[in-house]
């Protein structure tokens, strides 16, 4: 019995430290966030929270994940389709650079497809097949 409560208090020691270092390197690594904006504060943040919040929503911003090339692809349909303005070389890059550092591509975002036995029935589809 009393090799019991030690071993208890022994782990729940253990376990508290664990919990505490998990929780250190979860807040030391977490970014700071913009109040205002909801922008990840990073080298480039206030490019894209001047350019980008001009037109719109910073939570559009936000809200995407994208790899560089495809961030560089929604500028272009925006300066050609939206009326936004050309930058400069060094603007545009800053404002790449932070986008495709803070929201990359997230894996794995969408959720599976539901399993055809959990789907309601379709009588009209399912006449139709032969």
């Amino acid at each position: 019995m009393m090799l019991c409560r030690q071993l208890r208090r022994a782990l729940g020691r253990r376990m508290m430290i664990v919990a505490v270092s998990l929780c250190a390197a979860v807040t030391s690594t977490a970014a700071e966030v913009d109040d205002a904006t909801g922008l990840t504060i990073a080298p480039g943040w206030e490019l894209v929270r001047i350019h980008c919040g001009g037109c719109h929503s910073h939570k559009l911003v936000t809200g995407q994940r994208a790899d560089r090339q495809t961030w560089l692809d929604m500028i272009r349909w925006m300066q050609a389709t939206q009326n936004l303005w050309q930058f400069d070389p060094q603007t545009e890059a800053g404002i790449l650079d932070y986008l495709a550092a803070n929201y990359p591509p997230a894996p794995n975002r969408r959720r599976a497809p539901i399993p055809t036995s959990l789907m309601p029935p379709r009588p009209a589809a399912d006449a139709e097949s032969p």
